[in-house]
């Protein structure tokens, strides 16, 4: 270590792992006090704990890196607003503004500071997605970011422990779920009050009146750590770029990664400029997913706080799609952020192939779905039921090194699938299927993981709408080393009707809305995958009999049962 500290090395160790535990415990009681199953049911959240200098010293393990890494940069904008110097014990504060918080209106970000003997000692941050903001709901339709819904600025929620009625007032009246997003950032309030009074206690331990020892001893180890990995990989520049779908045209991702002994840089110069809908990318968000991307391949040991990210600097240029300026809309800038990774481990595969999986079905596929009066064209829906509900599904991984892709499971972002039975419960749908969708993922020696197929109906036989925020329908994963690509999304209706990927629209009366989602790519040659791991993915649904013959040259028969005098044959 650079300097000396009072804490001994078990002390240090001890309260590493406590700060840890805290902050899991702290996102413990969000899922538990949530209202809304996007983070009740999916886990989309971000928990964290931080010092007076604006230092992230721990995050959750249960979040997503979208809403952590950028809440890393969020709480200095708090803290430019508000001086720990001038908070007053009892207040708690938050935006939802995309460009101070994690990205879009949806996501509310809770800022609560913890007082010790009548001072400022350390911060607690929260992050969670609401179901609704107002505005043109959830969705990639808007223009402006005025279009998207209620905007607040950074500003107290509670005064000396005291609810701010008239934002909560302003806020119930702009919104289609009042008592789902009043509940939500209630409970953004408590988990932080929970990782307060746990830090307390930790405090009261080890008799520590403040944090800054373990604070720095914190970052700079990490900062050490994560700099001194990166300066075992060959330094230079690499470049790479990935063409995804966009909303009325594609859009071009690329970026340059400079590896150097101070660290790596990655410049994203030369990606498609900014779209006039709502999928564009505020650059915190930009650089959350990028650095994720790194982190994935390097570091990943290494505890996520502001030391392990420093050595990872991200830039984007302003006006490109991945550093939009306010009022561009935003709303869908995950479609478009969780590409970042597979296009940052593009360049990291030219560095280190051995550790790097194939391309995956990366962003989310989890549309809106909404239904009452006014929606959907009918004047009968009048009288149904009004709901708005934003489930979330995946695709599949792309495959990794030595392993398949993992099928149905959300990277990089990480949140679950929410349960069938959940949504079904508090909106009037109902899901008449939910399986692997055979033949998605890339072939290859390791294979991609499988998308899955949903078909979802209104209970009620009342027309509805569904907001779709899909990708990969026109430019597929792509496989890596030989690998083939996973198989492209589709959004249709059961009638045969093909869907636009990205965009509020109509489902008629009596209609069912299939989601076909996408697979990842494979990852190695398909013709050194045994005969045998093939044969057993005809017989699990992974694999079609004609797609083992076509793309592996093995013969199996429907039921999986190998014919290995075939395949011999066919493989000579």
């Amino acid at each position: 270590m650079s300097a000396s500290y009072d804490l001994d090395e078990i002390q240090i160790q001890i309260l590493w792992n406590r700060l840890l535990s805290i902050v899991e415990e702290q996102a413990q009681a969000l899922i538990r006090t949530a209202f809304s199953t996007s983070v009740r049911e999916a886990g989309d959240l971000s928990a964290g704990v931080f010092d007076l200098k604006g230092r992230m010293l721990a995050q959750a393990v249960t979040g997503t890196p979208g809403h952590v890494n950028a809440m890393a940069a969020s709480v200095n904008f708090f803290m430019d607003k508000f001086p720990p110097g001038t908070m007053v014990e009892g207040n708690v504060y938050l935006t939802n503004d995309p460009w101070l918080g994690t990205g879009h209106l949806h996501d509310f970000t809770v800022v609560s500071p913890v007082f010790l003997k009548g001072q400022v000692v350390a911060l607690f941050a929260s992050t969670s997605h609401v179901v609704d903001v107002g505005g043109m709901g959830f969705g990639p339709d808007g223009r402006q970011v005025y279009e998207e819904g209620i905007n607040i600025p950074i500003m107290a929620l509670m005064t000396e422990g005291e609810i701010n009625v008239n934002l909560i007032e302003i806020i119930r009246v702009n919104v289609r779920e009042p008592d789902q997003v009043e509940g939500d950032l209630y409970s953004l309030a408590a988990c932080n009050e929970t990782g307060s009074r746990r830090l307390l206690e930790t405090m009261g331990e080890f008799a520590l009146d403040n944090l800054d020892q373990i604070a720095d001893v914190i970052i700079n180890r990490s900062f050490e750590s994560m700099l001194a990995q990166i300066q075992e990989l060959p330094f230079g520049s690499f470049e790479h770029s990935m063409r995804i779908d966009g909303y009325d045209k594609p859009i071009d991702l690329v970026a340059k990664m400079t590896i150097s002994e101070t660290g790596i840089d990655v410049d994203f110069s030369g990606t498609s400029p900014v779209s006039g809908r709502g999928i564009n990318v505020p650059v915190t968000y930009t650089q959350a997913y990028a650095s994720f991307g790194v982190r994935c391949v390097v570091g990943s040991q290494i505890p996520n706080n502001s030391g392990s990210l420093a050595p990872v600097r991200v830039t984007a240029p302003e006006g490109c799609i991945l550093n939009a300026l306010h009022p561009r809309a935003v709303a869908a800038r995950h479609v478009v952020g969780q590409m970042l990774p597979d296009v940052v481990m593009g360049c990291m595969h030219q560095v280190v192939p051995d550790r790097v999986p194939a391309e995956g079905s990366s962003s989310l596929w989890n549309p809106v779905l909404l239904g009452g009066h006014g929606i959907g064209g009918e004047s009968e829906n009048s009288k149904s039921t009004p709901f708005t509900i934003n489930v979330f599904h995946s695709g599949g991984t792309g495959a990794r090194p030595g392993k398949d892709g993992l099928s149905a499971t959300a990277f990089p972002s990480g949140v679950r699938n929410t349960p069938v039975e959940i949504n079904e419960t508090i909106a009037p749908i109902i899901v008449w299927e939910k399986e692997y969708r055979t033949d998605s993922g890339g072939a290859g020696a390791h294979r991609g993981g499988t998308g899955q197929v949903m078909s979802i109906g209104h209970r009620e036989g009342a027309a509805w709408a569904v907001s779709a925020m899909f990708d990969r329908c026109h430019y597929p994963a792509r496989g890596r080393n030989q690998g083939q690509p996973g198989g492209m999304g589709l959004l249709s209706l059961k009638s045969g009707q093909k869907l636009n990927n990205k965009g509020r629209q109509n489902v008629p009366s009596g209609e069912v809305v299939v989601m076909d989602m996408p697979g990842g790519g494979g990852l190695g040659d398909p013709l050194s995958r045994s005969p045998e791991r093939v044969a057993w993915d005809v017989k699990n649904g992974m694999v079609s009999a004609e797609a083992a013959r076509d793309a592996y040259k093995v013969v199996v028969s429907g039921t999986g049962e190998l014919d290995a005098a075939a395949t011999k044959k066919l493989r000579a």
